[in-house]
């Protein structure tokens, strides 16, 4: 069997119901939407045209408050610190909430801690340098929700604390002068799943529409639209669901950005060789996002900050060139540890943590997703310092890591994340105690799981079917990312005829397939070791999509797993 073997899920045909439902709508098209649970006229509608972004940012609870304390310091000419966060969205969020305060006459500080010697949040240090500097408001974009004690400080210093924020809210929630973020317990809003950069637009857009009215604040020109760029980049980049409003604000952004107006994304789209007009969501999750990322992980987050932020077009080259370099510096590590990593795993564990002091933090993450990805379990990479040990976590869905992390919290200096991703800090002679109690945790809840990840298949199709039609159907599923993946295809005793490694190292497969009527180019990515072993003829579960090289396109299949043909699973 090819490697990474996974269980088929194929998804069952729509009931007759909801195929009447839905007979406007071609019957693939009825198939990959019941599977996403859209099984209404109006549901369907909703998710092909768009649902809409909520025309009312002050239905998100604390915006008001937001709003009001802000155009006060806006009329007195308060200096306002913007306090985010160095991966995408927060770099995407500080850029965003600066950007548009600057534009009302603002005095704005932009601060990124930074990765190594400040850590995820906020921190006491900082919040005295910014109250030194003359700082009267704190706005928090990606971060804050968690920082109870930090908080309180700020407020002690004489400094009013706005916390913008979307991660997993605490016990309490911190005292501030207004808390922004659609997971609080009382919150009426109607999508909670909302990236850190989409809580900070929200609260810009009600700047700018109180600004309006407002005689004693300038106009700087600045439109809502014209902030979505940056919330598209920062939505897809911190994978968050695409879906509901999700989905409309990445779909409104990559219109923004592929017609770039931004000096500093235009320079990184050249140094990434990306053409504007042919910008996606995947785009984003594999070329400009990691790029963005790459500044905090290995340098400072102010430079992709400075990046987002600058007119001037030679500084943009030149930061967009260095942040190029960062990315393939990143690349070269995270292969390198991950080898490192997986030569320390235990084979029965049901979690796995690995700590080492040579370990980069701007990539232990990186490498807790490849552990992951290579065993499907809960992954935990630590980098061990004098005192205390930094570690950020990966899991699966069966795995809800921030809530483990939180019945070892007597153990924890901080933390904090998603269910699927978190990050924590923990004393160096807590250490062992916190992997023995999460990987106690782990067996707990996962001895009685069939630990095997799963493809889930919306279609069974023909190759013959595959035309630019069909194509032009699953295009309407777009943009797709987290939540909302790409429709997967799926075709039984297709003919192997070529079979090729290439890439640098020869680790993709590159095929000609057949099903006797048509004849199809397929790549399968990270399986060249395959290429002396391919069966003639396999079942096939893909992507279809267009393939572009040296300025000419053509149809081709991204191969996401196969099997040898007619070997169902039992």
């Amino acid at each position: 069997m090819p490697p990474r073997a996974k269980h088929w899920v194929i998804a069952p045909d729509p009931s007759p119901e909801i195929a009447a439902r839905l007979s406007h709508l071609h019957p693939l098209l009825v198939r990959v939407l019941a599977r996403r649970g859209i099984t209404s006229a109006e549901e369907a509608e909703a998710f092909l045209e768009g649902s809409g972004i909520s025309n009312n940012p002050y239905r998100l609870a604390g915006v008001s408050e937001a709003v009001t304390r802000l155009r006060y310091a806006l009329r007195r000419g308060e200096r306002i610190a913007v306090y985010g966060d160095f991966d995408a969205d927060g770099v995407t969020s500080t850029a965003l909430m600066t950007v548009t305060l600057q534009s009302l006459g603002g005095d704005v500080r932009p601060y990124i801690p930074h990765r190594v010697d400040e850590g995820y949040g906020l921190n006491f240090d900082a919040l005295g340098r910014l109250r030194e500097e003359g700082c009267r408001v704190v706005v928090t974009v990606d971060c804050g929700i968690r920082s109870v004690e930090e908080v309180a400080y700020g407020q002690r210093l004489g400094m009013d604390m706005i916390i913008t924020d979307h991660h997993s809210i605490g016990p309490e929630l911190p005292p501030a002068r207004a808390v922004i973020n659609p997971k609080r317990a009382d919150s009426r809003y109607p999508f909670d799943s909302l990236a850190g950069v989409g809580v900070a637009y929200h609260l810009a857009r009600g700047l700018l529409r109180a600004a309006a009215h407002d005689r004693d604040i300038p106009d700087g020109g600045l439109r809502e639209q014209d902030l979505l760029d940056l919330v598209a980049l920062g939505t897809v980049a911190d994978i968050v669901p695409l879906l509901g409003e999700n989905r409309d604000l990445v779909r409104h952004g990559l219109e923004r950005l592929n017609e770039p107006t931004r000096r500093g994304v235009l320079a990184l789209m050249d140094q990434a060789g990306v053409r504007p007009g042919r910008v996606t969501a995947t785009t984003i999750g594999y070329i400009l996002g990691p790029r963005i990322n790459a500044a905090g992980r290995l340098s400072s987050g102010m430079l992709a900050f400075d990046l987002l932020t600058t007119d001037d077009p030679a500084r943009a080259l030149a930061l967009a060139a260095e942040l190029n370099r960062l990315n393939q510096r990143r690349q070269d590590l995270t292969r390198r540890y991950t080898e490192d990593a997986l030569m320390q795993l235990e084979e029965e564990a049901y979690l796995h943590l690995v700590a080492a002091p040579h370990y980069e933090h701007g990539v232990v993450g990186l490498v807790a997703s490849q552990i992951v990805e290579a065993t499907y379990r809960p992954a935990i990479v630590v980098r061990q310092e004098e005192e205390v040990s930094r570690g950020s976590a990966r899991s699966i869905p069966e795995f809800n890591i921030t809530r483990a992390l939180d019945r070892c919290r007597d153990l924890l200096v901080r933390h904090g994340g998603h269910a699927a991703a978190a990050g924590f800090t923990v004393r160096n002679e807590h250490l062992s105690e916190l992997k023995d109690r999460l990987q106690a945790i782990a067996r707990e809840e996962l001895s009685d799981e069939d630990l095997v990840p799963r493809l889930y298949v919306d279609a069974v199709v023909e190759l013959s079917d595959l035309n630019r039609d069909m194509y032009g159907l699953l295009r309407r599923v777009e943009p797709c990312g987290h939540g909302n993946e790409q429709p997967v295809l799926m075709a039984c005793g297709v003919t192997v005829r070529s079979c090729r490694a290439v890439g640098a190292d020869q680790r993709h497969l590159r095929l000609t397939v057949s099903d006797g009527r048509v004849v199809f180019d397929a790549i399968a990515f990270q399986q060249g070791e395959w290429v002396d072993r391919m069966p003639a003829r396999v079942d096939l579960a893909f992507t279809f999509e267009v393939n572009e090289w040296n300025g000419r396109q053509q149809f081709q299949l991204n191969v996401l797993d196969w099997r040898p043909a007619g070997e169902e699973e039992g």
